[in-house]
């Protein structure tokens, strides 16, 4: 009999779902990419789970017994930047812009293909731990300063706390130093592939949410400036200051 090949990292994916033949079925197909993956069967569980075993993602249902999804998608966000896979048969637009907005990274309806679930999986892993390398140069746009390797925001010295979703959408804005970024090519940017159902209404979404929380508005804005018919730009130039410490 072969050994068995080793998993890619120690740190878990948690699955969260109360079917068992979910937990089951996704389990299989992640193991078979030598994932090492734990379960929970309802939301205090996996709010329990991710403070103990700090996974490297969460694969989370939305219909769960005891607290539900979108409250675990909170209680998770207020602590960290964890990667989140919403998996829910609640898969109309609004409830996709609700769970993505709460901080989901990515949202796959239910019936799904494991195949394109490994593949999302994937999707995410890479891009945000390809986002966590180092970098050597903070982002600065006006009183703003994004630090993207270490997950950080401030304006004018005072911190502000982005979801990872927000994060990537800000340095995707910030990186493109005034070039129009459109729609479908900020969704890119965000989830590495595209989803012609909720493109325009959920990134208009996230524009609204980031801009609160940046203290910015449409129509005088300092750091977002919406482009009519086209998508959104950063309002000035950016430039890059190296990091100290």
């Amino acid at each position: 009999m072969m050994p068995a090949m080793p998993a890619r990292d120690a740190r878990p994916i948690l699955v969260v779902d109360d079917d068992p033949k979910i937990v089951a079925l996704v389990r299989t197909y992640l193991e078979r990419e030598r994932y090492s993956v734990i379960s929970a069967g309802d939301g205090r569980a996996a709010i329990r789970a991710i403070e103990e075993a700090d996974p490297r993602l969460v694969v989370l249902d939305l219909m769960l017994p005891e607290i539900d999804g979108l409250a675990v998608i909170r209680r998770a966000r207020a602590a960290g930047d964890t990667p989140i896979l919403v998996l829910s048969a609640r898969g109309t637009v609004g409830d996709r812009i609700l769970g993505l907005s709460e901080g989901a990274d990515d949202y796959l309806p239910k019936p799904f293909s494991p195949a394109e679930l490994v593949v999302r999986v994937r999707s995410i892993l890479r891009r945000t731990e390809q986002a966590a390398a180092p970098e050597a140069a903070v982002l600065v746009l006006e009183d703003l300063e994004l630090d993207l390797a270490r997950h950080q925001v401030r304006v004018a010295g005072r911190p502000v706390a982005l979801t990872a979703l927000e994060m990537r959408l800000l340095g995707a804005l910030l990186l493109a130093n005034g070039r129009v970024l459109d729609r479908d090519g900020l969704l890119d940017a965000l989830y590495g592939h595209g989803d012609g159902d909720v493109t325009d209404r959920a990134i208009d979404v996230y524009v609204k949410r980031l801009r609160e929380k940046l203290g910015d508005g449409p129509t005088a804005p300092r750091y977002v400036a919406t482009v009519r018919g086209v998508g959104y730009r950063a309002a000035g130039p950016v430039r890059r200051r190296e990091r100290s410490g």
